[in-house]
């Protein structure tokens, strides 16, 4: 009964982590540490349970997707958008192949460097919602090739976790002159191919955990959950930026990096 209750303890923090710049995977391991979850196989289900989130971005922006692919072979708009997503995707997937055993034996196993880099985010988001550049780009499916490819580099950065993918572009993409919503939104469809990809790899690593009927059950399970609670965060998260900035992104990871800190130094 345990194994359900870390299930679903685990797909609530995906679903309200992913998509806010806090790091889901830097939540996701402090969350598994606090729980004494050290088998190999929490380690993948806090990876696969990450397409449950994706798969709600999906469904919130279908029809802006769907409409997308169906202009794909004859509109020229549509064909940018699409190849803005794959120079973006591109160097994170190059990076996360070849140090994909690196990130997960060792920076995966200190809470001491997800805590540090929650709190330099923190201060970074605070920085750059302040500072950034005017926006002189509104629409994330019209930015381009070049600004996407910069994009896409910042986000090789949360290769380390603590550093959060979604943070990592929004500030690639302020930095370049992405308005703040428009900067989420483009966070958003990247999260697409990036955790699809994620997926593929670390499943097909572990196929035979998932093959186990126990197993594919609790994977189900927090899939289900992550999905679900992403649908109202990414809501959430839209409105607050869009009323209040980056700011209070800021202040939680640096409150969670400092917590995470403490509870360490009094072990």
């Amino acid at each position: 009964m345990a194994d359900w209750i870390y299930a679903i303890i685990l797909g609530v923090v995906e679903g309200l982590t992913e998509f806010i710049p806090v790091s889901s995977t830097g939540m996701l391991l402090l969350t598994k540490k606090a729980l004494g979850l050290p088998d190999a196989f929490w380690d993948t289900f806090t990876v696969l349970i990450q397409l449950g989130a994706i798969l709600a971005v999906v469904v919130l922006y279908f029809g802006r997707l769907w409409s997308v692919v169906v202009r794909l072979p004859y509109d020229a708009r549509a064909q940018k958008f699409a190849l803005s997503v794959i120079v973006a995707f591109i160097p994170a997937a190059i990076a996360g192949l070849l140090l994909h055993d690196i990130i997960k034996g060792v920076l995966f196993e200190s809470p001491k460097i997800i805590c540090v880099a929650l709190i330099v985010g923190g201060v970074v988001l605070l920085l750059i919602d302040r500072f950034a550049p005017y926006p002189t780009r509104q629409d994330p499916l019209a930015l381009p090739l070049g600004t996407s490819l910069i994009i896409g580099l910042f986000q090789c950065l949360a290769l380390m976790p603590g550093v959060s993918r979604s943070g990592a572009t929004i500030v690639g993409s302020m930095l370049m002159g992405v308005e703040k919503r428009a900067a989420a939104e483009f966070s958003f469809f990247l999260a697409i191919p990036v955790m699809a990809g994620a997926f593929v790899v670390d499943g097909w690593k572990s196929r035979h955990d998932i093959m186990n009927v126990g197993h594919a059950g609790l994977i189900a399970v927090g899939f289900l959950v992550s999905f679900v609670v992403a649908l109202g965060v990414i809501r959430a998260m839209l409105t607050i930026v869009t009323r209040r900035g980056y700011a209070p992104f800021g202040w939680l990871r640096i409150a969670i990096g400092g917590i995470g800190l403490a509870l360490l130094m009094v072990r």
